[in-house]
Formats: structure tokens, C-alpha cells, sequence
């Protein structure tokens, strides 16, 4: 059938209508083509199709730079301008608060990245067998299967290369001894600090001839092996081994220095966490003698520019790795704050009253019980940091049941290329 593409969908297949009412999502569609479909799935109250031939391309259309899109799982948006990608990232937010939260929220522009290509600080590419041995690469599209890749856009321009120079490194240390790598995490701060880890299954493992092979493939400042049990996907670590290097990751926002381990989460867009802590700073508007709460805080990305603005600080994280971190990040930058080791859920009832809370949960958001206890701190004013619309949206509706209405929405752009955003959601109490 023909079709004219109407929108985006959260997910980033186009969205059109077909003749009998039916909503088709179009993966590689972009709004304002006219396209000649094949439909895949039918599931009656919509369907699933692939463009068989683009018939008149919107004006909005670009041509992708990455030689992968279209195969590989990463980047779905690479095809359409940047700055639609940015007005359709803000109407995800919009749609999400009213559609799922009955929320009606004035949701800003998307703060753009500073750059749409280049931007990430970190990449992970999974293992797998090749015809010539050990191939890394990413997810293919609507698969589990590894694509191997060459190189990534995504990255700085000098390290595009890196993914080739890696899967090489690592196929010549395969030839001498078997390493069973099942996952390659690659790090490069804004100052060229480049770190690899290797996920590995407990086990023998040749590591200083790793260690002398890796750095010389990529110039990497620190190599770390990061053993796991279990399911790679669970990121169960048992143990983090130096292979070269100080074993950390360097990076800076503003004036802060950033101490990160391999299994430790940071923002990977340096540029847009600035500004995404910028956001959060702005919407708090501690006045120095706040007692502030940061759940789920992580290596400290929010809780060292509020150590230096607030009263008085109490970082809630539940990671072993992280804390390890956060305690450093909060000693290397000559800043205190107050660390809760724990689950959000346990710990914050026990905290008693805060003034503002922030809060960077998981995609799954939040659980009923972390709502209530948010609530039960009569804080005047909340800050939800969140990296999924529709969990957003739910858990506003709920804190809006808990007598806190959400003021302001700000989504801003971590992850160009791609229909991810991350949102600053602004409540205030009744």
C-alpha cells in the first residue's frame, strides 16, 4: 500500500494511516514521505511495514552518514534533519504526560546537543564469533545477532576507528590464548582520556599481554577485565581486575572532576550532562541552607554541583562501584555530602524530612512505595531526571496524586540519531 507518513513514533518508526483507519508504524520513514509499504506484522489494531520504495522523500530527509544505518540497532533517526529530530523528541514528552499521566504540562524546547555526530563518551560492542574469528559490533535491527562494525560515528572523530582497531587487537591476542571476551566497553573523555574494559566470565586470562596489545591498538590510558556471573544482560560483577593504568576514567563537568569504574553508569554525552545538570540546578534553586536529597545518585553527577549550593546533602545509591566512586568524587573535588548506601525504597523513609528532592531512577521509574516516601518528605520541590517518556508520565500522574503538580518539562537531546531523550520533570508541592 501507499502511505503518507503523518509523525514519529516514540521508538522511532514513522506513523501513518491506512485507508481503513488502521495505524501502520513505518521503520526508516521520516514525516512527510510518501512511501510504498510492505506490511510485516498485522496485529488488527495496528501493523508493522517496511518502505519497499520511497515515492516522494519529505523535505525534512537526510542522507545518513553512518555506512551501518538501516542494519545496525543504534541509530534509527539518521535519516531525518537534526533539528526535527529535536521538535519530535519534545512532542514525545508532550504526548507521554497527556496520553499516559492525564498530565497537561508545558514541555520546553529540546536543548540540542552541541554536536549530532561525535557526541558519545563511551560505546559498548558485544563479541561473537566471525568466519575469521572474534568480530565485535552492535545489535542488528530487530535482532540479538551481532553487526560487525568497522567504526562509529558516534564517537570522536580521532577514536571513529576504534571498533576495527579493537577487533584486531583482540583476534591476535585470540590466535596466542583464548580470552572468551563477551563485551567491549570503550571510554573517551573530552580530554582524550581513553579507557578499555573487557567483560569477561571468571576464568584464566593473559593479562599483561592484554594489556600491552590494547594499548597499543588505541593508546588506552587504563584497561581494566570486568568479571561477571550469569547473564551478561544482569551486569552481575564479581570483580574488577587492572590490567594497565589507574583503573579509572577521567572526565569534567564545569569545575568538577569525575573518578568513574567500568561498571559505574555516566551520562555518555559530556556536553548534554552539562547542561542536563545546569537544568536540574535551575529547577532546585538551592539557597545554601536546603537539606537535599539525591536518589539513585550514582558517581555524583548531580550531587557534586549541590554539595557546593546546598546546606546540607544525602546521597541515596544502591551500587557497590558507584559509591566507591561518589565517596572519590566527593574527596578529589573537596566536597561533602551525606552517602545512604542502599535501595531509594528502604532508605528514604528513613531519612525524615528534606527540602528538595532530585531523583534519576531507572528506565522503570519508580516504584509506588519510593512515591509515597518522596512525598511523605514534604519537600517543596522535586526533580525528576528521567530516560523514558512513558515511565516519566506515570510516575508524574502518581506524585500528582500525592499532592505535587508538575510545573515544567525539559526535555534535553543526550542521545542524537537516535528517539531517546532524557527529561528534567519539575514538581512543586501544593
Amino acid at each position: 500500500m501507499e502511505l503518507s507518513i503523518e509523525s514519529l513514533a516514540y521508538g522511532g518508526a514513522g506513523v501513518a494511516r491506512a485507508e481503513d483507519g488502521v495505524t501502520v508504524f513505518v521503520e526508516g520513514a521520516c514525516p512527510g514521505d510518501i512511501v510504498r509499504v510492505e506490511i510485516l506484522e498485522d496485529h488488527g489494531r495496528f501493523r508493522k511495514a517496511s518502505i519497499s520504495e520511497i515515492l516522494t522523500p519529505s523535505e525534512d530527509r537526510v542522507t545518513p552518514r553512518c555506512p551501518y544505518f538501516g542494519q545496525c540497532g543504534g541509530c534509527q533517526w539518521q535519516h531525518i534533519d537534526y533539528g526535527v529530530q529535536l521538535d519530535w523528541k519534545r512532542r514525545s514528552v508532550a504526548d507521554a504526560l497527556q496520553r499516559i499521566g492525564k498530565l497537561d504540562v508545558p514541555v520546553r524546547d529540546t536543548l540540542g546537543s552541541s554536536s549530532s555526530y561525535g557526541y558519545r563518551n563511551k560505546i559498548e560492542l558485544s563479541g561473537a564469533a566471525g568466519p575469521q574469528g572474534l568480530v565485535l559490533g552492535f545489535s542488528r535491527a530487530g535482532s540479538a545477532h551481532v553487526l560487525p562494525i568497522d567504526r562509529c560515528l558516534l564517537l570522536p572523530k580521532k577514536l571513529e576507528r576504534a571498533p576495527r582497531s579493537l577487533t584486531g587487537a583482540l583476534r591476535y591476542l585470540n590466535s596466542r590464548v583464548d580470552t572468551a571476551v563477551e563485551r567491549v566497553a570503550l571510554r573517551v573523555s573530552t580530554a582524550g582520556n581513553i579507557e578499555v574494559d573487557l567483560w569477561t566470565a571468571p576464568g584464566p586470562f593473559p593479562r599483561q599481554l592484554a594489556a600491552k596489545i590494547l594499548t597499543d591498538a588505541v593508546g588506552a590510558k587504563t584497561i581494566t577485565r570486568v568479571l561477571f556471573k550469569g547473564d551478561l544482560k544482569a551486569r552481575n560483577v564479581s570483580k574488577v581486575e587492572v590490567l594497565s593504568g589507574p583503573g579509572m576514567w577521567e572526565e569534567r563537568i564545569d569545575q568538577h572532576r569525575y573518578l568513574v569504574s567500568a561498571p559505574s553508569f555516566f551520562q555518555v554525552n559530556t556536553a548534554a550532562a552539562r547542561q542536563l545538570r545546569r537544568v536540574v540546578i535551575d529547577a532546585l534553586e538551592p539557597d545554601g541552607s536546603d537539606l537535599v536529597v539525591d536518589l539513585f545518585a550514582g558517581v555524583g553527577t548531580f550531587t557534586l554541583p549541590l554539595a557546593e549550593l546546598a546546606g546540607d546533602v544525602i546521597a541515596v545509591e544502591s551500587s557497590r562501584h558507584a559509591i566507591a566512586d561518589l565517596r572519590r568524587n566527593l574527596e578529589v573535588n573537596g566536597l561533602f555530602a551525606e552517602i545512604e548506601p542502599g535501595d531509594a525504597d528502604r532508605i528514604l523513609p528513613t531519612l525524615g524530612n528534606a527540602d528538595l528532592l532530585v531523583v534519576d531512577p531507572p528506565r522503570a521509574g519508580l516504584a509506588d512505595s519510593t512515591v509515597a516516601s518522596m512525598t511523605a518528605t514534604g519537600a517543596r520541590r522535586i526533580a525528576y531526571v528521567s530516560c523514558d517518556p512513558a515511565t516519566l508520565a506515570r510516575d508524574a500522574a502518581r506524585l500528582a496524586d500525592h499532592g505535587y503538580r508538575p510545573t515544567e518539562a525539559i526535555p534535553v537531546d543526550l542521545f542524537p540519531q537516535t528517539y531517546h531523550i532524557e527529561t528534567v520533570l519539575v514538581l512543586e508541592a501544593l
